[in-house]
């Protein structure tokens, strides 16, 4: 078992990790992010394996004053990495970050990629939350997306899980499926239900060009917007009723279930990711690793540069992140943590704040303004409203 380090003080500053796992056993029709099917040669499991160590130990060196309280395996799908290669790259944390004794620790997994060994392995690793990836109990439906698994397997998996040790697990599905009625997603969600997962992710599925989906869109019929909203609202209604609390747009926990991880997305803490593709917010900036493997194994070992992008993101963009992820969530925004963080006025967006209230897309509790879930469904509209509002705005450091 990996010794975990704890915080020497309470003035310690908390950082996220996240580390790409770019394998698949098979590429998703609908999927776009960045991961290679197939076989996994074992010298390039030793390559990428020895690149994220040496990245790792040479970051490790710029955060001395934080403690890791998250860490996060994507992908790809990690399990299909298997237990020892995982158990290395979390040595390699512990190695050369403070982890918090506390941290989560969540491993994304396919249900065909584990087992009862295996899932021990990683309890015994320190893993300590899993993702899976179910999506749907249609196995005609997951064989038209390009799954590798069938229902039962996720039903096994979730068992084996809970067995091994597991007390904090999620299970993803989408919705907006070819074909798929409203009545069969209703379904979906009371079976996924009746497993007793902690935590449920619930996404609309989106076509993206660059991927197989794309090529034959029109060859299949999926639901339209308003039969999507009807689905996000059912899903809304029955975990409601099951006791989950809808506390991100897409996410739906257990109480003390959220994933705090990706929560420090939402609210804009730091973070650093590993691995060809994955993103990092920290000391100021955003920086992103380029979609390349091989440049990435070959970029860390000559010691050259792996980003596609680094830049400093100005306080004012800053404020527009703030509402723009802050209203995915059920905490919402505030006018003196808006004001005091972004020296920009809060007033005109708690004006625009009460027109949406009013017609029943916003609420606001303990000075906190907040989406109800029909604000949800539209968002992206109200964001854009709120964010050309926040641009004609003149920052109150200038007003002094």
């Amino acid at each position: 078992m990996p010794f975990f380090l704890t915080r020497k003080n309470a003035e310690e500053k908390r950082l996220g990790i996240y580390i790409h796992i770019p394998f698949c056993k098979n590429k998703c029709e609908y999927c776009d992010f960045y991961s290679l099917g197939g076989r996994i040669e074992e010298s390039l499991t030793d390559r990428y394996l020895q690149a994220l160590a040496d990245h790792l130990k040479e970051t490790g060196k710029l955060a001395p004053g934080y403690t890791v309280d998250t860490v996060y395996f994507g992908g790809g799908t990690p399990s299909y990495f298997g237990a020892e290669n995982l158990e290395r790259i979390l040595d390699e944390i512990h190695r050369n970050f403070r982890l918090s004794v506390e941290a989560e620790i969540t491993l994304e997994a396919n249900p065909e990629s584990l087992s009862s060994q295996m899932l021990r392995k990683l309890i015994h690793a320190g893993f300590n939350r899993l993702s899976i990836g179910v999506q749907s109990d249609d196995d005609e439906m997951l064989n038209k997306l390009g799954r590798v698994h069938n229902f039962h397997q996720a039903k096994v998996a979730m068992q084996q899980a809970r067995k091994a040790g597991f007390g904090n697990i999620s299970l993803d599905l989408m919705y907006g499926l070819p074909g798929q009625t409203l009545s069969q997603w209703r379904d979906t969600v009371t079976n996924i239900v009746s497993m007793r997962p902690d935590h449920i992710s619930c996404y609309a599925l989106k076509l993206e060009e660059n991927t197989p989906l794309w090529g034959y869109k029109d060859k299949l019929s999926f639901p339209d917007d308003d039969k999507q909203a009807d689905m996000y609202l059912a899903a809304c209604e029955i975990l409601g009723e099951y006791g989950y609390r809808h506390y991100e747009i897409s996410n739906f926990a257990k109480k003390g279930k959220e994933s705090r991880h990706n929560l420090k997305y939402w609210n804009g803490a730091e973070y650093l990711g590993f691995g060809p593709s994955a993103a990092s917010d920290f000391a100021g900036k955003r920086f992103t690793i380029k979609r390349d493997l091989h440049g990435y194994i070959d970029g860390i070992a000559k010691k050259e540069a792996v980003l596609s992008e680094c830049e400093s993101i100005p306080l004012r963009e800053r404020a527009g992140e703030y509402i723009m992820l802050r209203l995915r969530t059920l905490d919402g925004i505030n006018a003196e943590e808006y004001e005091r963080n972004y020296l920009m006025p809060f007033g005109q967006i708690e004006q625009l704040m009460q027109r949406f209230a009013d017609n029943g897309f916003a609420e606001k509790e303990n000075e906190r303004w907040r989406l109800t879930e029909k604000g949800w469904l539209v968002s992206n509209r109200i964001i854009v409203a709120i964010n050309e509002l926040q641009e004609r705005s003149t920052p109150l450091a200038k007003k002094r």
